[in-house]
């Protein structure tokens, strides 16, 4: 089934174009990687999939309804999650209020239980932190936070912008292994990532973005 369609979306930051009839597709279920250059347009297409940014042309289909102007606060009630490059946690609040703050909308609020009790299952360094102050957590505990958060939306689609940027090895091999995981849960995934090998070897498909903004597939090598 297929979840989102971004059909030649064209996008802008003032006069300068970014993206340039950018196409992609997602069936339910997939987990797909979308690769480039520094500089290629990838965060700005994460950003227009989650509304952050405005489309200038084309359009963005998810579940089948037109979302191309839709507010990000509607698209993250459809189930539409991004988890940001930098992980954007609350440095001030603790654990659990970073992830209190992922279950502010009706539905996920109303399971806010169950969901708190899955993401300690996938991060049990976190079940131990919950009153402990986000900002004092390493640089790997926190993008766990924020997966976590992300995933206390009750999200269909999950976008992770540049996951494993800044984090050691072996963390980084932790976050891999928990996004596959979150796959198997039956969550639709989307990876911005630069680490091309490790990102494609948990993807079913790839994306790579050229310079001058457009796409085309990048498909994992045969193991």
């Amino acid at each position: 089934m297929l979840l989102l369609k971004l059909d030649k979306i064209d996008v802008y930051y003032g006069a300068v174009q970014v993206l340039r009839k950018v196409s992609l597709e997602i069936n339910e279920g997939e987990g797909i990687c979308l690769l480039g250059n520094n500089g290629s347009g990838k965060t700005t297409t994460v950003n227009a999939i989650s509304g952050i940014v405005p489309v200038a042309k084309g359009t963005i289909q998810f579940m089948g309804k037109d979302i191309t102007h839709l507010s990000s606060h509607d698209r993250v009630a459809m189930g539409l999650v991004q988890i940001p490059e930098g992980r954007k946690i609350f440095p001030t609040l603790t654990v659990e209020e970073n992830l209190y703050m992922g279950s502010f909308l009706k539905h996920p609020k109303m399971q806010r239980k169950e969901s708190l009790k899955k993401v300690m299952e996938l991060f049990p360094v976190l079940a131990n932190r919950t009153k402990q102050a986000a900002g004092t957590l390493s640089g790997g505990e926190q993008q766990m936070l924020a997966i976590g958060r992300g995933l206390m939306s009750l999200p269909k689609l999950l976008i992770l912008d540049e996951a494993s940027l800044g984090l050691a090895p072996l963390v980084v091999l932790d976050i891999f292994k928990v996004i596959e995981e979150i796959r198997r849960e039956g969550v639709t995934v989307l990876l911005v990532e630069q680490n091309v090998a490790q990102a494609l070897s948990i993807s079913d498909r790839g994306m790579c973005l050229r310079r001058d903004g457009s796409a085309f597939p990048a498909n994992p090598s045969p193991s």
